[in-house]
């Protein structure tokens, strides 16, 4: 008997808090969980999944009001693919990694998947596009990447090229939507409008290492008039990217760093819509 994603399945997302704002939280590379059938089909190793993952991804927004929240891991979907490279099917799609018992993946399995991602996406858009009716809103696309890829014992990748926020803004209208960026920069960095004085100040740049993938395409693209995504990574400082194991004091100021910057934000769309949002 054919399995669909709804049979025997965890939840795909959660959509959580209060959706009556314009600043969304999503954290699509989350998940660690599989269906039954793709575990059955994958030999990947856990703990190297795990390591490719984006762990606690959902924490760092925690604070914000609005939340999506992905509980399937990318190995059975990337949700933050165009559609039609959504599903690993050979080691080429997901960095030479020998993830299925047969490859490539059975296509009735991958067929399946890209239903997780159609459902997906449907859930999404039904609650963005209420959002978007309002006017011009933001999204925290939030990921977290790795940076001691040459091994436990290594050296960090250098700084340089690997800031600690990396905010994606490449598929989006910077001229247009170019003072939020700006306003997102600058306060995650804790100069707005003072340095924090829970800590040094982030060092957060733009485009240096990643410039967004397919949820701030989509979103661009099906509201080129109000959508405005930030895709951030979060460089895992706040946890060991070999053992899993978390600072939770990093992490929380993390998360804290990310929610002063709400009413920044907040206030540059209102200075270019001319609206007032209330979160």
């Amino acid at each position: 008997m054919s399995q669909t994603p709804a049979e025997h399945s965890p939840a795909v997302a959660s959509f959580v808090g209060d959706w009556s704002g314009q600043i969304i939280t999503t954290a699509i590379h989350a998940g660690h969980d599989l269906r039954e059938e793709v575990a059955e089909a994958m030999i990947l190793d856990e703990t190297v999944r795990l390591r490719e993952e984006d762990p606690h991804t959902d924490r760092i927004g925690a604070h914000l009001p609005a939340r999506v929240i992905a509980h399937r891991s990318r190995f059975e979907v990337d949700l933050n693919r165009v559609r039609e490279e959504a599903v690993y099917r050979e080691p080429d799609d997901c960095w030479g990694l020998e993830v299925w018992r047969e490859t490539p993946l059975d296509d009735d399995i991958a067929q399946r998947s890209l239903e997780v991602y159609d459902s997906f996406y449907a859930e999404l858009a039904e609650r963005l596009d209420e959002v978007s009716a309002r006017g011009p809103f933001v999204v925290y696309d939030v990921h977290s990447y790795n940076h001691r890829r040459d091994g436990e014992l290594a050296e960090p990748a250098d700084p340089e090229h690997n800031p600690e926020v990396n905010v994606g803004t490449g598929s989006m209208d910077r001229e247009r939507w170019g003072q939020v960026v700006d306003t997102f920069i600058t306060a995650l960095g804790g100069s707005w409008p003072a340095p924090r004085e829970s800590g040094p100040r982030m060092d957060v740049r733009e485009n240096v290492k990643f410039v967004g993938r397919g949820l701030a395409q989509w979103v661009h693209e099906r509201y080129p008039d109000t959508g405005i995504v930030l895709a951030l990574e979060f460089k895992k400082t706040f946890m060991d990217e070999w053992s899993g194991e978390v600072d939770e004091t990093k992490l929380a100021e993390v998360s804290a760093a990310l929610a002063d910057t709400y009413e920044p934000v907040l206030h540059a769309l209102r200075d270019l819509s001319g609206k007032t949002f209330y979160p």
